[in-house]
This record gives C-alpha cells, sequence and structure tokens, in this order.
C-alpha cells in the first residue's frame, strides 16, 4: 500500500469506527506515547536494559504501526500530502546526504 493509500484508509476507518479525529494536541500526545512504547522495546530488547517478562511479547511491528497511524491521522487532519512530502524528502536526503554519508569514516 502506497502512502496515499494508507493516508484514505486511515480516514476512511476514523469515519466508519472512531467517529472523529481527535484533536492535534491529543493526537500528538498519542503519537509522544507510541513512540515512547517503541523506545522501550528497542531500548530493552537491543539495547543495554533487561526486558522485563511482561515486555517479551510485545511485537515491535505493532508498535511501529501505531506510530505510522497517528503520523497518517495528523497529516489528513492538517491537510498534509505525506507521500509528496515524504518523496520531497527522500530528493532532498538523496542530494544532501550521498556524499556526506559515503566519506564517514565511522560508517566503513
Amino acid at each position: 500500500m502506497d502512502i496515499k493509500n494508507a493516508q484514505e484508509e486511515v480516514d476512511k476507518w476514523i469515519k466508519k469506527h472512531g467517529v472523529r479525529y481527535f484533536n492535534e494536541l491529543t493526537n500528538m500526545a498519542q503519537l509522544t506515547e507510541e513512540v515512547g512504547e517503541v523506545a522501550r522495546i528497542i531500548a530493552r530488547r537491543y539495547g543495554e536494559q533487561s526486558e522485563k517478562e511482561s515486555d517479551k511479547n510485545k511485537d515491535l511491528g505493532e508498535e511501529l504501526a501505531d506510530v505510522v497511524f497517528v503520523v497518517l491521522c495528523l497529516a489528513n487532519q492538517t491537510g498534509v500530502n505525506l507521500e509528496e512530502a515524504f518523496n520531497k524528502k527522500l530528493d532532498l536526503k538523496t542530494k544532501r546526504d550521498h556524499d556526506r554519508h559515503h566519506s564517514n569514516e565511522k560508517l566503513k
């Protein structure tokens, strides 16, 4: 699914199941919460913190999908064409960072 279709699917879901979008500040708080859940899994599963027994069954993919869902909500409710914005950003990063990363000794 491309980003445009994902935005449309989220919009349909919100209208059918969610009644309406939460306001932007509420969604920003939700995004922060979801990113925190991803950070917890990464820190404990791949970092130096020990993983609690209650966290061992948490699905990183599911938590990342929660982040994407809220980002799509924020894009929809603020009128951002996320696919267009992403493509612009990727083009910018490609032009700006190609030589910088290839010449970075830390990445070799």
